[in-house]
């Protein structure tokens, strides 16, 4: 399926930006909508930036794509052929969402892509009047950036919109991975089961943050980046994989609930970037602004890098 001519995003947080300027630079007619003025500006700061990046890294530009932001959910999907939604994940958020989306604000015919993180698509489409047109499209953040989506079916979800969906993302060549529903799909499984080991190792005071991130980045990061873990255990040896994990995997962390070193600050009010202290000491917002451009200044040269490489 070619890129639809009108694409709407709802929610314009900390993805709908990203989603939004991909798809514009790809020739998309986007409408952004949130449901206050103050988000609403916010977005246009974002999107700026975004469109700076996109610019930099060097994605090609298409006629005919423009993003406009607003406030009215009905003029931001009139006439959309694909609706992302990209709102907070509550379910009975988006569960009111998409009620209202089926009473009479699209037709029966519109893609409507849920952009969650791990929401069971078959749980969000319960109610739908139409729920064969609801699927996931997973962006990875920053969704401007990371050239893959994760697409996932629901239990309802019409066979044939899967094609679609993958035919979209292809048009503005981002790689589509199809996935069967999981909690948490697969991106995040895979990121979640590596963060509970690394907080084990730092709780055990094994390694400290910096140490860890570094053996990260440069032991595990830098060859899962181009060679991927089912290639890499080709390459390493299945008879080795065997050996090494017959004893390892007994002594994994294997907790089921949040670790206490995340619970105390989270509970000390220490979130991160957002409050100017977590896994790291931040000194001042203008600390964390140039982290943040350090990391994105990082992903441009990754990407760059990475699409000259052929898939090992």
């Amino acid at each position: 399926m070619s890129l639809p001519a009108i694409a709407a995003v709802i929610g314009s947080g900390t993805m709908g930006p990203g989603i939004a300027a991909t798809l514009a630079r790809a020739g998309v007619v986007v409408r952004v909508y949130d449901i206050s003025d103050q988000a609403i500006e916010a977005a246009k700061s974002s999107y700026g930036m975004v469109s700076g990046v996109l610019e930099t890294v060097g994605t090609p530009k298409s006629d005919g794509g423009s993003v406009d932001f607003g406030t009215d959910l009905a003029a931001a999907v009139a006439g959309a052929e694909l609706v992302i939604e990209a709102i907070p994940e509550r379910l009975e958020l988006k569960k009111s969402l998409l009620s209202q989306l089926e009473d009479g604000l699209v037709d029966d015919d519109v893609i409507i892509a849920s952009n969650t993180s791990g929401i069971p698509i078959t749980t969000m489409a319960e109610g739908m009047r139409v729920p064969g047109r609801l699927i996931g499209m997973h962006w990875s953040n920053p969704p401007h950036l990371i050239p893959m989506i994760e697409v996932i079916p629901g239990d309802a979800t019409d066979p044939a919109l899967v094609d679609k969906l993958v035919g979209i993302v292809t048009a503005f060549d981002y790689v589509p991975v199809v996935e069967k529903e999981t909690p948490g799909f697969v991106e995040n499984r895979v990121l979640y089961a590596i963060l509970r080991e690394c907080l084990d190792l730092l709780e055990k005071g094994i390694v400290t943050p910096e140490g860890l991130d570094a053996c990260v980045k440069w032991g595990i990061g830098y060859k899962l980046s181009v060679i991927g873990p089912t290639r890499l255990l080709d390459m390493a040896g299945l008879d080795i994989y065997k050996a090494v994990s017959s004893y390892l995997n007994a002594d994994l962390a294997d907790g089921k609930s949040t670790p206490a070193m995340i619970e105390e600050k989270i509970e000390a009010g220490t979130l991160g970037f957002k409050t100017g202290s977590g896994m790291y000491e931040y000194d001042g917002p203008e600390a964390v602004a140039e982290k943040r451009k350090e990391i994105v200044t990082g992903l441009i040269a990754a990407r760059k890098t990475l699409s000259s490489i052929p898939n090992v």
